[in-house]
Order: C-alpha cells, then sequence, then structure tokens
C-alpha cells in the first residue's frame, strides 16, 4: 500500500473543485443575465418617456414661438439635442471602459486554487 493519495481520489477531488467552479460561473453568468436583461428594459422604457418628452417640449416651443423666432427656437433645439448627444456619448464610452470586469470572482478563485495546487 502507498502513502499517496490514490489515483480515484485524486479524480474525485478534482472533480468536487471543478463542479464548485462550474457553480460558481453559472450563478455569475445568471446575475449578469438578470442585470443585463433589467437595464435594457429600464433604458428602453427612460428612452421612450425622454423622447415623448423632447418631442413635447419642442413642439410646445416652437408653438409659441412660431411668429417671432421659429428659426432661433428650431436652431437652439438641434443644438442642444447635439450636445446632448455628444455629452450622452461620451459618457457611455467612459463607464464601459471602466466597467469591472465580469466573472471575476470565478477567476479569483481558480488564481487561489492554482496557488495552492502548483508549488
Amino acid at each position: 500500500m502507498s502513502n499517496g493519495p490514490s489515483p480515484r481520489r485524486l479524480g474525485a477531488a478534482l472533480l468536487g473543485l471543478l463542479q464548485g467552479h462550474v457553480a460558481l460561473l453559472a450563478h455569475e453568468l445568471e446575475d449578469q443575465r438578470n442585470q443585463a436583461l433589467r437595464a435594457l428594459l429600464l433604458g428602453g422604457l427612460c428612452l421612450a418617456f425622454a423622447l415623448l418628452l423632447l418631442i413635447g417640449l419642442s413642439a410646445l416651443l416652437l408653438i409659441v414661438y412660431w411668429e417671432t423666432h421659429r428659426l432661433a427656437v428650431a436652431t437652439g433645439l438641434c443644438l442642444f439635442y447635439g450636445f446632448g448627444l455628444l455629452g450622452c456619448g461620451t459618457w457611455l464610452l467612459l463607464s464601459l471602459r471602466n466597467a469591472a470586469a465580469p466573472f471575476s470572482a470565478s477567476l479569483e478563485e481558480l488564481q487561489r486554487d492554482r496557488e495552492q495546487l502548483l508549488p
């Protein structure tokens, strides 16, 4: 009888370790999916209501100033919407660049296991 672990025990230990990692990865995938769907739904609703509000306010301004300053109001609205687009686009790009890496918990767990298994 040898003093070292049997291949069967070693295989079972590795399988158990792999099962834990797969379970963690599945949990993180589900969380990411739920978060993405919620953000997509709420973002779409916010966008729809914001567009309806902007259309209504733009029409109101054009109606109020139709006789005196219709070209100035239309130009001002276009400039306002253009600057808003640039600001939001910049903000979106910055937030995407600074976002946390997905599956960070799984990667950290794999790194800890590698450090424990390798001499």
